[in-house]
């Protein structure tokens, strides 16, 4: 009889051994690690899976193993447009690597499919197994009792769930079961478990430690009634037949590590190690949570696209959060790949990290310092071309006074930290431009001092030194200081510092009194475009 009501309910189903037989064990090297990146098709990738599936990749290359990705799409009802198509391009855009699983160019791997909806024969298989060895079972609750149910078992205060004198259907027989499906009667499968609430089980997490949990007993759903598995049951399917080794996963999946464990038990399976990340907090006020991709900007991942965060600088980041040791190897290695950081479980906090932006913009402006000026001159282009096609077509066409401008004081052991993102470059460079420098309309005072500068004292030739001495003559023949000890001591016997004429020139020529060398801007807009803007603001200025 057990064998009809299987039959009946999976017609064509093949042999649990024969997956197996299909998938088998991996043969890598000992240590190596198999983790997966197991995202719905629900939108984008935001900062909480982004920082699962990079920590998840890393655990994985470190050790030489397999990182894949595999598509969690049997609740149809979430499921967006392009949802797949959306997450395979964000974790190609920050060069997480997929070894295995759905990529942009098809399924890769003997493991698959690696899309759920695809695998439902499997899961029948496995369903049916348990059926066969009395661990699974048809149930025919409808939507009025399970409501009822909930109700009675809310006001009594009890578990919530289908188990003991709830779980009505239970123990029919399989002649009673195969009489009710005949009928038309619609059902699920649940498992049957095994459990008891007053035993306890023990499992070791490598980020919060040694756990412990009151066994499962409620008879979960294995199969929907729309034929798909649930999250619990196709997970312990798949991560078994692909050799998952590690499940990095968020904590909120803590609570259901009994009924895991017992899926595991009863399909004949090793459990993987699970590892489970707090998640990213944020305060917001007095209130410290979770970030929300819902309510919170810090989360999309387009939010530090437009704003032109690098996708190294958030990787960094996220690393910080990931190990506490890594900022310090970091600070030590600043201009090292973060590849020859090795991933340590034991180095990750098992309480929630509090986002902080400041730090992950100071993370940025300091790699971005350490790009070399072409480098980073690509990476401003592919940025302005998407946000400020004004910009962008300066930058092209002057390319090589842009490169010049980016690499003021960048090559040196500690080069200048100017831009935490590629949207602030605009504003400190603009100036350089005289399309966008003549639309700005400036009254500048001392203009005797500028104008005399410009006419008796500016050479483009001058060295540093010849350019800084001839700064300290003008400042002396107007009565400003040279000397800046002597400045401090009696600052009100000059009208001001050599620090003063030298902002003097930086505002006639860039409108800020704060700017990367002044020596170098000068010799970039070179003495044409020097005598351009000085006969614009000041046309008496020209020698006679």
């Amino acid at each position: 009889m057990k064998d009809e009501l299987i039959k009946l309910i999976f017609p064509n189903v093949k042999d649990k051994s024969y997956y197996e037989e299909k998938y088998p064990k991996r043969d890598l090297k000992e240590g190596a690690v198999v983790t997966r990146f197991a995202p719905s098709p629900t939108g984008f990738v935001h900062m909480g899976s982004l920082f699962s599936a990079y920590v998840s990749s890393k655990a994985a290359h470190d050790t030489d193993g397999v990182f894949f990705l595999r598509i969690e799409d049997t609740d149809q009802k979430r499921e967006v447009e392009n949802g797949i198509e959306n997450i395979i391009r964000d974790l190609d855009n920050f060069d997480i690597k997929i070894d295995e699983g759905v990529t942009s160019n098809g399924e890769v791997g003997i493991y698959g499919p690696y899309i759920q909806t695809h695998r439902k024969e499997i899961y029948e298989s496995f369903a049916s197994y348990l059926m066969s060895i009395d661990l699974a079972y048809p149930c025919f609750l409808t939507e009025k009792e399970l409501e009822e149910m909930r109700e009675i078992q809310e006001k009594d205060k009890l578990e919530i769930g289908c188990y003991g004198a709830f779980a009505k259907y239970r123990d029919l027989s399989d002649e009673e079961r195969i009489k009710k499906i005949k009928n038309g009667e619609p059902y699920i499968i649940r498992l049957k478990s095994q459990g008891d609430i007053n035993k306890r089980i023990h499992i070791k997490d490598l980020i919060k430690g040694d756990l412990e949990f009151p066994e499962n007993n409620i008879d979960v759903v294995l199969i929907k009634g729309d034929g798909f598995p649930t999250y619990h049951f196709a997970h312990a399917v798949d991560d078994s037949l692909m050799h998952t080794t590690h499940v990095i996963r968020g904590d909120e999946w803590l609570s259901s590590l009994p009924i895991h464990y017992e899926l595991f038990k009863v399909l004949g399976y090793k459990l993987p190690k699970y590892c489970h990340l707090s998640p990213i907090m944020i305060q917001d006020g007095e209130i410290r949570r979770k970030l929300s991709k819902r309510k919170d900007k810090e989360a999309a991942i387009s939010f530090y696209h437009e704003l032109g965060v690098p996708k190294e600088a958030i990787k960094l980041y996220l690393l910080t959060i990931a190990n506490s040791n890594f900022e310090e190897w970091y600070n030590a290695n600043p201009r090292e790949s973060i590849d020859k950081f090795k991933f340590d479980f034991k180095k990750v906090s098992s309480s929630g990290s509090l986002f902080d932006m400041e730090k992950l913009l100071n993370i940025s402006k300091n790699y971005l310092s350490y790009l070399s000026a072409s480098d980073f001159y690509n990476r401003l282009l592919e940025y302005t071309k998407e946000y400020d096609s004004e910009f962008y077509n300066l930058l092209v066409k002057y390319k090589d006074d842009s490169i010049e401008f980016i690499n003021i004081e960048r090559e040196r052991k500690k080069p200048r930290k100017d831009y935490s993102s590629f949207s602030e470059v605009k504003d400190n460079m603009w100036y350089m431009f005289d399309e966008l420098f003549f639309k700005e309309k400036k009254s500048l005072d001392n203009s005797e001092i500028i104008i005399d500068y410009f006419n008796n004292y500016y050479d483009s030739s001058d060295t540093e030194e010849e350019w800084f001495n001839k700064m300290k003559d003008l400042a002396s023949k107007y009565g400003y200081a040279t000397d800046m000890k002597a400045y401090k001591e009696e600052p009100d016997s000059y009208p001001g510092s050599i620090v003063d004429i030298s902002n003097m020139i930086r505002i006639s020529m860039t409108t800020k009194d704060n700017t990367p060398n002044l020596y170098n801007i000068l010799k970039i807009l070179g003495k044409t475009r020097i005598e351009k803007r000085i006969n614009e603001y000041y046309p008496s200025s020209k020698k006679d």
